[in-house]
Formats: C-alpha cells, sequence, structure tokens
C-alpha cells in the first residue's frame, strides 16, 4: 500500500518526532517533582542516556513509547504497511539497543525503571506514579509500568439518541 502523504511531509512529520521532552516524560518530570523528588534529565553518560536519572536513590528511568520501543500487546504497538521490513529492522535494533543499555545499567549498580508511554495515559497515570514512587524507594532492581492490559483507546458508552 502506498504512502497517503508525499515524501515530503512525511519526513517533516517524522522530523518532528522528539528525542527528548516529550508528553509522557514531561507528565512524569512533573509528577516526580512535585512530589520533591530531584533529577537529571537525559544523562547521556549513562549507558541508553536514561530520561530521567535519581542519583540519590541510584535510579534510572526510561520513558518509552509504545510505537517504536514495541510494547508487545498494546494497541499503540501498529506496523506500517509501507517499507514493512525497513521499520521492522528498526524495531529490532531498538528493542536490542534497549535490552543493552538496561543490561549496563544493572551491571554499573543501577536500579532501572521501563515505564510505557500508554501507563501514563489519564486513566493510568496517578497508579503508575504511586508504583513507581514505591520502586524508588525499594530494593527492587528492574521495574516495567505496565497497567492497561484493556484496549488502550477504549470506546465511549454509546448514548441512545
Amino acid at each position: 500500500m502506498a504512502d497517503i502523504v508525499s515524501p515530503d511531509v512525511r519526513s517533516r512529520m517524522m522530523s518532528g518526532i522528539r528525542r527528548r521532552d516529550t508528553k509522557p516524560e514531561l507528565a512524569v518530570r512533573s509528577a516526580l517533582h512535585r512530589d520533591g523528588y530531584r533529577f537529571r534529565v537525559d544523562v547521556s553518560d549513562l549507558p541508553g542516556s536514561p530520561d530521567i536519572v535519581l542519583a540519590k536513590w541510584n535510579t534510572a528511568i526510561f520513558i518509552h513509547g509504545c510505537f517504536c520501543h514495541r510494547h508487545a500487546g498494546c494497541a499503540r504497538a501498529t506496523n506500517p504497511r509501507t517499507r514493512a521490513e525497513k521499520w521492522q529492522e528498526k524495531f529490532q535494533r531498538n528493542i536490542e539497543r534497549d535490552e543493552k543499555a538496561t543490561s549496563a545499567l544493572l551491571a554499573k549498580g543501577w536500579r532501572v525503571a521501563l515505564i510505557w508511554e500508554c501507563s501514563l495515559g489519564r486513566n493510568y497515570l496517578d497508579d503508575s506514579m504511586a508504583a513507581l514512587k514505591q520502586f524508588i524507594s525499594g530494593s527492587q532492581e528492574v521495574r516495567q509500568m505496565e497497567w492497561p492490559k484493556t484496549p488502550v483507546f477504549p470506546l465511549p458508552p454509546k448514548t441512545k439518541t
């Protein structure tokens, strides 16, 4: 199937995808700061450049987009039909890079939290932040925030007209 937009438009759309300061990342940072946590952002001297680093708690936090980082079973982790092989290779490289970064951080004695974009929706944000704060103050080495076990985009109930 051909792309529905021109290559120039697609290029402009893809260049607008940010690496840092995304809405999910800002939501987590705001919640942590509001609760008194202090942290560094986009720490490039650690493996994988964690999105948030809480040095006091020796904790690195990655906030993964469900599409690019392939959140298994998530409705947002769709497969593009155009240039499918190229995308699959890219997704596989992302997964391998994420696993390598997590392993390297654990080997250096860091604790790692992986937060999926879909767990930060308005219905899940409070639960995700409570679990994250519990993880920060606990002793677990790795934690993944995966709240939605139902479709990410539930349809609103139909109203009778």
